[in-house]
């Protein structure tokens, strides 16, 4: 490579940032609760593992579809990332056992070994959502949070992202890819 071609190498390369990495928002400390399958799933199933977490129920109306239609859409997007999961938490523990779970999941063709569907006791999901989350609480009104929470390897919280952002999945994939890439 001529002189030239090195020095303007050089030059482009050095004016090629890499992003700055997300902020740390919090930590979601350890948890015992029930996934679709009838399964104990606590928090150490997520350790080394990049998450996405959002909180639905299975009889809503509302916003629980579009915020299930969008968790599909990233899992399709994430589909050769083997690191990733995707936490979906009832804010109807009452109603939401793991069958109503199970068939919620089938519904939204959630993948079993990436996506989980969990329920538990309503004291530990008011304390997820509304203390570790800081989204809310598991109140019975079934008002809850549309926002999906992206964590980190050591499940600290990384980024919030509406339904309502422009184009939340294309946004939530990127930094899902970022928070990856970063040493542990």
């Amino acid at each position: 490579m001529r002189p030239l071609g090195i020095l303007a190498l050089l030059i482009l390369t050095g004016c090629l940032k890499m992003p700055d990495p997300l902020p740390v928002l919090g930590e979601v400390p350890p948890f015992a609760l029930t996934s679709e399958a009838n399964q104990p799933f606590g928090r150490e199933s997520l350790d080394g593992k990049v998450w996405v977490a959002d909180f639905i129920f299975t009889s809503c109306s509302g916003p629980c579809p579009r915020l299930s239609k969008l968790m599909h859409q990233v899992q399709q997007s994430i589909t050769g990332i083997p690191d990733v999961r995707l936490i979906s938490f009832t804010v109807d523990p009452k109603r939401d056992d793991p069958a109503a779970l199970a068939e919620y999941a089938k519904r939204y063709s959630a993948q079993p070994e990436r996506w989980h569907f969990l329920t538990g006791p309503p004291e530990t999901l008011n304390r997820l959502t509304l203390t570790d989350f800081k989204l809310g609480s598991v109140d019975g009104s079934m008002i809850h949070s549309t926002r999906f929470v992206l964590l980190d390897r050591h499940s600290r919280i990384r980024g919030y992202y509406g339904t309502q952002d422009e184009d939340p999945v294309k946004q939530l994939v990127r930094d899902i890819k970022l928070v990856l890439a970063e040493k542990s």
